[in-house]
């Protein structure tokens, strides 16, 4: 199974999540406040469905070799949210459906050179029409835990928290970071490992399991469960006392897409 495959499975199923819940919602559980600020779930429920539009645009420019924006500009793409966001929960799930299986369509017509072909989105760098894939489960996973509607950052799959995470350690701004190490804890055959991400910025270490530091990163957890170290103390280093409170995340993805991924879709991503 290649990376096209793996990420296609995947985004099935984080799609079929998403709806399963959008389809036990209420209207009065749509008009109410999400967890983004200013957003009610009919905000982020219309954004998903718009987002989806946009990335068979970004399809279409894959395999037609025309360009096609995403969006034909921010104030368009606000305004769309705000007019679907006062629909009733019934039209809310339709749009959803259908959004959803008119990208899936988009995306399993793709000859095998649209894959390679570089697209662009809102925010630079452009980037190969493979990491579509990974941009849409992002989307989906990250706006379902949004809802505030059962599903959180624990439900998300380990796949998709990988490879988030590392993404996000890739784009890392150093320039703003708070933390100057993150120690991920991973248990491999009954055995702990740690995955360490070094010279980060100035500000103490982070150690945690990989779902709690994503949830912490991303700005949809609290942080519960991370340990907060002196600066230098992380990795396998001998246990020390924490350090204080945990500090704000730095700005979560400056870039849309890391820099130099390859153009030809991999076996495996990342």
């Amino acid at each position: 199974m290649d990376v096209i495959e793996t990420l296609t499975t995947e985004l099935t199923g984080s799609t079929a999540r998403l709806l399963a819940t959008a389809a036990g919602l209420t209207d009065a559980d749509v008009s109410a406040p999400s967890r983004l600020p200013g957003w009610s779930r009919g905000h982020l429920l219309t954004h998903l469905s718009r987002n989806a539009d946009s990335l068979v645009n970004l399809a279409t420019w894959a395999r037609t070799g025309v360009r096609t924006p995403q969006y034909p500009d921010p104030g368009t793409r606000d305004a769309q949210i705000e007019a679907g966001a006062v629909r009733p929960a019934k039209e809310q799930l339709a749009d959803l459906e259908e959004s959803a299986a008119r990208l899936a369509g988009a995306l399993a017509a793709m000859p095998a050179e649209g894959w390679s072909a570089t697209v662009g989105g809102m925010r630079p760098p452009g980037h190969p029409a493979w990491y579509v894939l990974v941009r849409r489960v992002r989307e989906v996973e990250m706006h379902h835990v949004d809802l505030g509607a059962g599903y959180e950052c624990a439900d998300w799959p380990e796949a998709f928290v990988r490879r988030d995470l590392h993404d996000a350690m890739v784009c890392w701004p150093h320039e703003l970071s708070t933390v100057s190490e993150i120690v991920v804890e991973e248990v491999k055959d009954g055995d702990k490992h740690h995955q360490v991400w070094r010279e980060l910025g100035s500000g103490p270490v982070l150690q945690g399991d990989a779902w709690a530091l994503l949830g912490w990163l991303t700005g949809r957890s609290s942080g519960a469960g991370l340990r907060v170290m002196p600066e230098g103390a992380g990795g396998n280093r001998p246990a020390v006392a924490d350090a204080g409170p945990l500090p704000a995340p730095p700005p979560w993805l400056t870039v849309l897409a890391p820099p130099h991924l390859p153009a030809t879709p991999p076996e495996e991503y990342p």
